[in-house]
Parts: C-alpha cells; structure tokens; sequence
C-alpha cells in the first residue's frame, strides 16, 4: 500500500467531531488497535485551501487527542493511502487519511512544528 504524504502548508484545519475511537466492526463494537496495542482514533477535520475549497476528513491516529470542536488544527505528519474493497458484494474503493497526531495550532507553533506556521492565515 502506498502512502502519499500530504503538504499541509497552504491549508487551514478545523476539528468537526471530537475524537472517537475506530471501530474494526460496528455489530460487536470492536475498536481497533495499532501494531502497539494502542488505541486509533478518528477525528474528524474540515480541511480549507486559499481558494475557499473546503474538504470533510476523517483522519485516524494513534491515541487520544486532546482537540475539540471548533479549534483549528494541524495534522503533523498527514498521509493519504488508497484503500478498495469488497463489501457486501460490491467493489468500493477511496482514500484514507493518518496522521501522527492532531495538535491545536497554537500547540504546533510552540513546538516549532512548520506545518503549521500558513495555517493560521487562511480561513
């Protein structure tokens, strides 16, 4: 599987949905867990570009994140992967976003993180 780094310096992230832990199957409640033991979350992001185009993502990373609704973001280290399957007999296919972790550009900053340092300016 192929994973594409994503640039997101020209991007600006609000959170949508809170942290939610991924579930592997929705009838039993199973929640997925990483080659860790660690458990993957999926947080919800809007993601906008300076041309005013704004995407929906659903991005899953690794343990709880401390992010809520409305704070703007940045996705350190974002992948996009392509992903197809067969589910219930019917081919579907798309593409998934992670992240390493979601941190409140404010966070980002401060740590000296360069993937946030545009973000603040587009809205």
């Amino acid at each position: 599987m192929r994973n594409i780094p994503v640039d997101v310096s020209a991007m600006t992230f609000v959170c949508v949905s809170p942290p939610r832990p991924k579930l592997v199957n929705q009838d039993t409640g199973e929640v997925k867990t990483d080659r860790n033991g660690q458990t993957v979350f999926t947080v919800g992001l809007s993601a906008a570009d300076a041309m005013g185009r704004v995407d929906l993502l659903n991005v899953a990373v690794t343990g709880d994140q401390t992010v809520t609704i409305g704070e703007v973001v940045t996705p350190v280290g974002l992948t996009a992967f392509p992903w197809e399957a067969v589910l219930g007999g019917e081919k579907r296919w798309g593409v998934a976003f992670r992240a390493d972790r979601i941190a409140p550009v404010s966070a980002a900053s401060a740590s000296g993180s360069s993937d946030s340092s545009a973000a603040a300016g587009v809205a």
